[in-house]
């Protein structure tokens, strides 16, 4: 049998980022915190967790935080019987991954809507959408929008639909450096924007559009309101998500490089196969909101 108190304090390192946040958490000292976490590794027999800044969990690390979660999740479901249930632990909370472009353009009136009716608490994993699903497969999360549509084992997976994005600049960031049109020598002199090392977004319009591979000046600008007002602003141009950059474009405050020519990402949502019920209420939420705001794929 798995000793939980132990398990509480690993996962509460893992998430919390660190041994003295862990043991605030937890309402102990992070001398007892250590403490647990040595006594769980004597009895798995494994390092459980490596003492970095922050603390990252090791393969088993992350297998055991990944149960401990469930567990957590499945027990939130016995609060209306006051015998089984355990202390005042305030309310469930739901680790997911997102990426930056989703949550900024489309995915929190869900959210919203799933907290005020669940009174459930999520905690949000920022992450790229070709990335999430790695999320899952650690166990770090519960559930995750990812454009990886290959289930993860444990896991159910559903289409979303697309989110849309256009590449689009200010008028004048245009005229200075697209006088002659859109093509590989002004591409590869015009300042682009990337979110960050992952961000392929740009790379994989300029190939789909004009076949070529992007080399060009970078800005690095890791925030989706960051990179539309980058874009206002003329620092560079950038793949926009459609549901941001609809009302710029319409205004003339932003123009397309090459109109009529998005870029269209897949997007899945995917969750931990348990049957819990606040799961399943956040994937409706979800699933509702993207039938709403993204674009429906064949």
């Amino acid at each position: 049998m798995l000793d939980y108190p132990l398990l509480a304090a690993l996962a509460a390192v893992v998430r919390e980022g660190g041994f003295d946040r862990a043991a605030a958490v937890l309402g102990v000292t992070p001398s007892a915190v250590s403490q647990r976490i040595r006594a769980l590794e004597e009895r798995v027999g494994a390092t459980l967790v490596v003492r970095s800044q922050p603390p990252v969990p090791t393969e088993a690390g992350a297998r055991l935080c990944a149960h401990v979660e469930r567990v957590r999740l499945l027990e939130s479901e016995l609060a209306d019987l006051p015998a089984l249930a355990g202390p005042e632990e305030g309310p469930a909370t739901l680790r997911v991954a997102v990426n930056a472009d989703s949550l900024g353009s489309w995915f929190l009136p869900a959210a919203a809507r799933f907290s005020a009716a669940t009174g459930a608490l999520l905690d949000l994993v920022l992450e790229d959408e070709e990335h999430t699903a790695a999320r899952l497969r650690t166990g770090e999360v519960l559930a995750a929008v990812t454009a990886d549509p290959t289930p993860v084992t444990g896991c159910r997976t559903r289409a979303l639909g697309a989110l849309r994005y256009v590449a689009s600049a200010s008028p004048a960031f245009l005229a200075r450096h697209f006088p002659e049109g859109v093509n590989p020598t002004a591409l590869g002199r015009a300042p682009v924007l990337r979110f960050d090392r992952k961000d392929g977004l740009q790379a994989r319009w300029v190939r789909q559009t004009i076949g070529h591979e992007l080399k060009a000046p970078t800005h690095w600008v890791p925030s989706t309101q960051g990179f539309l007002d980058a874009s206002l602003a003329g620092l560079g141009w950038a793949l926009n998500p459609l549901p941001l950059a609809a009302g710029h474009l319409a205004a003339g405050r932003l123009a397309e490089l090459v109109p009529g020519r998005p870029l269209d990402v897949p997007l899945h949502w995917q969750h931990a196969r348990l049957g819990a019920r606040l799961l399943e209420a956040l994937t409706r939420e979800v699933a509702a909101e993207a039938r709403r705001r993204l674009v429906m794929t064949a």
